[in-house]
């Protein structure tokens, strides 16, 4: 068994013995869903074809989100994969049927796959990727969607398409957007495969480790988001995704406004400022 599947495995054994509760292998062929306590792990689970996407495992990650979404225990999803790689992008079966594709049923296709993203991007709970391998294409479209990306310093990354006459288009807004505009311009010409010190390095990447560490890593941003107030967290989260890249004029000057004295006005936070005060 290679180093890297040895890790993963360990990584959900070593979950599964803290009083996970696993969904039934019936309901999800592609993926594994574990929830301990308030931390969600969704773990790709096609190894041997490196956890690349494919109609079923696109289904399954936008169903997945969808539950978990709704589930009010969950405060943290954690998204990991097993094996060596951690998304390598279009399945290669899924891209020979593509080639045969009316274009209406491409863009149904694509369809499916923006979806997919922007359901994991508008997620209001906080997603950290565990990325302890190499992620390709799509599968950086995947980290990009992510709140936080934890990457073992093993790992590289790839924005593969115009190698094949392709553009990222569908994960584009989220790379863009995760990695800057320079970076992007330049990854997405070149096809260039880059280290994870070099994801570090742009922004692209949030915290860097060691592969033995990374499970310690990722732990350790969890219990700093349990800390804080469920309802603030995901708060600051839709701060910024309506944010960015706006214009600071009277008309968002006036949103800030707004969300503050709603916030200040909510239980959770009325809650939170008495018991710092009385602390104090």
């Amino acid at each position: 068994m290679h180093p890297f599947q040895k890790r993963s495995l360990a990584y959900l054994e070593c979950k599964a013995s803290k009083g996970l509760e696993m969904t039934s292998p019936a309901k999800y062929t592609s993926l594994i869903l574990n929830i301990n306590r308030s931390i969600a792990t969704v773990t790709l689970n096609r190894p041997s074809l490196r956890n690349s996407f494919n109609e079923v495992l696109i289904s399954e990650l936008t169903n997945v989100f969808e539950e978990l979404s709704n589930n009010a225990e969950v405060r943290v999803i954690v998204l990991a994969a097993s094996g060596i790689s951690f998304c390598a992008g279009a399945d290669l079966g899924w891209m020979k049927a593509m080639a045969s594709f009316s274009y209406e049923e491409n863009l149904a296709d694509a369809e499916l796959l923006a979806k997919m993203l922007n359901t994991l991007y508008r997620c209001h709970i906080p997603i950290i990727a565990r990325v302890q391998g190499d992620a390709y294409g799509g599968g950086v479209g995947l980290a990009a969607v992510c709140d936080i990306v934890v990457a073992s310093n093993n790992a590289h990354f790839c924005l593969s398409e115009a190698r094949l006459g392709l553009l990222p288009a569908t994960i584009s807004p989220y790379v863009i957007r995760a990695m800057g505009e320079q970076a992007s311009r330049r990854y997405f010409i070149t096809s260039e495969r880059f280290s994870a010190s070099e994801a570090f390095r742009i922004g692209f990447v949030h915290v860097l480790s060691e592969s033995d560490d990374l499970d310690m890593q990722v732990d350790r941003i969890c219990q700093a988001i349990l800390q804080n107030g469920s309802q603030a967290v995901a708060e600051c989260k839709r701060l910024v995704q309506d944010f960015s890249n706006q214009a600071i004029d009277v008309k968002l000057i006036q949103d800030t406004v707004k969300r503050i004295a709603d916030i200040r006005g909510s239980d959770e936070a009325q809650a939170r400022m008495k018991s710092f005060l009385e602390k104090k």
